[in-house]
């Protein structure tokens, strides 16, 4: 199948071996795997930071397989998530981030159709957060209230 966006095709990855519980080898408890991902948490981290600092410095290749919930659905359970998702935040960062560029280069039409394409991506998750309530239905991305909400 092709990309959206371009005329490429998507290249093929590794998959994750099929297990179904946790491996032996692993030391912490659930517990404890739940307050490190509520700290860091708190320190601002983010829950794909969260889940590569667990798997290569504690040691817990799986936070699912360790606890039966995800980062997010711990960090949500904690109250310690964030307003945004996190996909959805870091697209508003690179947004915010080209269009400070273009303010700078206002002849790069290649980087403002990138900016456009990003844009684009932050509207369909938008509509696909609303449809989930994740984000309240009166919620709207633009430029400058993506700054306000990131800073």
């Amino acid at each position: 199948m092709a990309k959206m966006h371009t005329r490429r095709k998507g290249k093929s990855s590794s998959k994750r071996p099929m297990l179904t519980e946790n491996p032996s080898w692993v030391t912490m408890s659930a517990s404890e795997i739940e307050e490190v991902i509520v700290k860091m948490a708190k320190n601002g981290q983010a829950s794909a930071m969260i889940g590569l600092v667990l798997r290569d410095q504690y040691g817990v290749p799986d936070v699912k397989l360790a606890t039966g919930k995800t980062v997010t659905e711990i960090m949500t359970e904690k109250g310690v998530a964030s307003a945004l998702p996190e996909d959805i935040s870091n697209l508003m960062r690179r947004a915010i981030s080209l269009n400070v560029h273009l303010r700078k280069n206002p002849g790069d039409v290649s980087n403002r159709r990138g900016l456009n394409l990003i844009e684009a991506k932050i509207r369909r998750l938008e509509h696909y957060y609303k449809d989930n309530g994740v984000l309240p239905e009166n919620w709207k991305y633009s430029l400058s209230t993506a700054e306000l909400m990131l800073k």
